[in-house]
């Protein structure tokens, strides 16, 4: 039987949530994943639903959500379904839900200079990461507050350049962890979806998602 992954876009437009969820959308139904990708997160709401999925993807840059719509996505995760994202879709999202955010294991705070050249390490050798070099990328270089829990498995610098104290600061740009019995990834990368032409950028965030899959 298929893995079932569901798919909920919306949210500020600038983060082009609708073609960077039709991209993973393909992606994943090329892996053989059944995709059900909706422009609305009332479903989240039907916790039971919710929890015959495998694969949860978040893409809503701020907006808000409601009550019932958080426990039900908490508790499909809790549960053991597992959740994957990237950028301001899944680490600015909901911006006063705090359990969301400790479900996420950070929040977007910050992105000096915006548009700039910045590099991503790969910090830890692990199936995500397998084959994976160092990368360069021209976007928002993120810089969050994480959690410490996270097993962080790629990093970015700030030079300083564009905000002077946080010069030298080391900051977690992709990890992966537990939300009760779900899979959690997140990664920062992906402003907009030609950020995803660059290759490992896309791959990384593609084998993230399959890891978070239940089974």
């Amino acid at each position: 039987m298929n893995k079932k992954a569901f798919i909920t876009w919306g949210g500020w437009p600038g983060h082009e949530p609708e073609q960077t969820s039709a991209l993973f959308a393909t992606l994943l139904t090329e892996k053989g994943f059944e995709v059900e990708r909706v422009n609305t997160l009332a479903p989240l709401a039907d916790v039971e639903r919710m929890k015959s999925f495998d694969l949860i993807v978040p893409v809503w840059t701020m907006s808000t959500i409601e009550k019932e719509e958080l426990k039900g996505l908490l508790g499909a995760v809790h549960s053991g379904v597992g959740i994957g994202g990237w950028h301001g879709g899944m680490g600015d999202a909901f911006r006063q839900a705090t359990d969301y955010q400790w479900m996420v294991g950070g929040q977007w705070v910050a992105h000096p200079g915006n548009i700039i050249d910045y590099r991503v390490e790969i910090v830890k050798d692990d199936p995500i990461t397998a084959g994976l070099n160092d990368f360069p990328m021209h976007s928002e270089q993120y810089y969050m507050h994480t959690d410490p829990g996270n097993e962080v498995l790629a990093v970015t610098r700030f030079d300083g350049a564009h905000a002077p104290w946080t010069a030298g600061t080391v900051m977690p740009v992709a990890w992966k962890r537990h939300y009760g019995k779900g899979r959690v990834f997140y990664s920062s990368l992906g402003h907009v979806a030609a950020d995803f032409e660059v290759p490992e950028a896309r791959e990384l965030t593609l084998r993230g998602l399959l890891w978070a899959a239940r089974g």
